[in-house]
């Protein structure tokens, strides 16, 4: 079986307009398509029909607005690793299917290493936090073992900009 076989359909490369609006986007999803096609150097239209095929290949799975926390009294978040004590197939499913719906939960990771499960919460102090532990985690069947790490600050990211910069440069290098 080839690579490409065994990764599933290629998808079409990303050019510079395609890079552009993805970054662009990411800084402002609101931005109108005559900001984004002035800023990036194309026209309105070019900008809807990529940004409509973006969005059916997957490459824009979405746009969110980013919620203050505190401001909604949650001023409190932390991140839990879980550590399941048997890897029975229902116990899982059941905490994969209920934990991203309980109160506080902003994220669920799957994750390899010697945790399972790392969620992302929000409380409103630190006893909301500890009630969240006691009620969701510590009486879960599957559940063995948590540790809960509070979160002072939070810094977003962008390095994987470069990831689509890399991705397209290493494509280029390969053709002859």
């Amino acid at each position: 079986m080839t690579e490409h076989a065994a990764s599933g359909p290629k998808k079409p490369e990303l050019d510079r307009v395609d890079r552009a609006l993805l970054r662009a986007l990411s800084i402002n999803a609101r931005a109108s398509g005559a900001t984004l096609a002035t800023e990036i150097g194309v026209a309105e239209s070019t900008v809807s029909t990529r940004l409509r095929r973006l969005q059916q290949l997957g490459h824009i799975r979405g746009y969110r607005a980013i919620v203050d926390l505190t401001a909604l009294g949650a001023s409190l978040q932390a991140l839990i690793s879980v550590r399941l004590g048997r890897h029975a197939r229902a116990q899982i499913d059941d905490f994969r299917s209920k934990a991203p719906h309980w109160s506080g939960v902003i994220g669920l990771f799957h994750t390899g290493g010697a945790d399972d499960y790392l969620l992302h919460v929000a409380a409103r102090d630190a006893t909301g936090l500890r009630d969240f532990v006691l009620e969701h985690l510590a009486e879960h069947p599957a559940v063995a073992h948590t540790e809960t790490n509070i979160i002072f600050e939070y810094v977003e990211g962008d390095g994987w900009q470069d990831l689509v910069d890399e991705t397209a440069a290493a494509r280029s290098t390969l053709r002859p």
